[in-house]
């Protein structure tokens, strides 16, 4: 079973059971929505124009939850061009937006010689121990995630995350849109705190591409920050199994629930 079946021939999908919520599992948990997006972008993209750009940013902006029911998406170009595009996606049920996608989608050119970053590779998958995540969350989609993590402390941590879970039936999805679809479980990762007593959702989730993820395995470097008046962030280098391909940030609104 996939995360989403399309409704055939249109722009709607439905999720299945493996996308439950960990704050609310009545709700869609919006790690396989983001993928889902980016899906949407690149399938536009190539149907526009073939493969001859590449995703270098996408934000997304969470304006609200979304319920474990048919959602309908939309993809426009805001800006064309020869060589750079933004293009803008969004995702909604009910004729409420919930999810808004601001993509920027590049030219790439042949950089290998040039190629190199300052971030830290972390241990690979093999040399990382199995975690199991649902002794912290609940949820259909964390119950379909494999992870693997290393904590330093609350708050830090390295970890990798994959899937046997397609990302929409019958599709073929891109590795880096099927990875997009596991970035947003970053804020769960290392909690500084129990989301028993404390809850920390996140407002955006916003990432850069320096090069394409590879594989099935996306790992993260990870730390949570909270601040003094209601306000966190959490932030994580990605990787892949060959090493760093980009960034992901989410703002957290920390709400203490006693």
């Amino acid at each position: 079973m996939s995360y989403f079946e399309r409704e055939a021939g249109g722009a709607r999908f439905v999720p299945t059971k493996h996308v439950g919520g960990a704050w609310n599992t009545a709700e869609q948990h919006i790690a396989p929505a983001l993928g889902l997006l980016a899906h949407c972008v690149e399938v536009d993209r190539d149907a526009r124009r073939g493969h001859d750009l590449v995703v270098g940013r996408l934000a997304y902006d969470i304006l609200g939850t979304l319920p474990l029911d048919v959602m309908d998406t939309d993809v426009r170009v805001a800006r064309a061009g020869r060589t750079i595009e933004l293009v803008e996606a969004t995702l909604g049920h009910g004729g409420r937006d919930a999810l808004i996608l601001r993509a920027w989608l590049m030219q790439p050119g042949d950089t290998a010689t040039l190629a190199a970053t300052p971030f830290d590779r972390i241990p690979g998958p093999d040399d990382t121990p199995v975690w199991d995540l649902t002794t912290v969350w609940p949820g259909g989609f964390i119950e379909s995630a494999q992870v693997r993590r290393t904590q330093a402390e609350p708050g830090r941590a390295t970890f990798w995350v994959r899937t046997d879970v397609p990302l929409v039936a019958g599709e073929a999805v891109s590795t880096l849109a099927s990875a997009v679809g596991l970035l947003d479980i970053a804020n769960g990762m290392t909690t500084r705190v129990s989301p028993l007593d404390v809850a920390f959702p996140n407002l955006d989730t916003t990432v850069h591409f320096f090069a394409e993820p590879r594989g099935d395995w996306v790992g993260f470097d990870t730390t949570v920050s909270f601040g003094g008046a209601g306000i966190g962030l959490t932030h994580s280098v990605i990787h892949d199994v060959d090493g760093p391909v980009g960034v992901v940030t989410q703002i957290l609104t920390i709400r203490p629930k006693r």
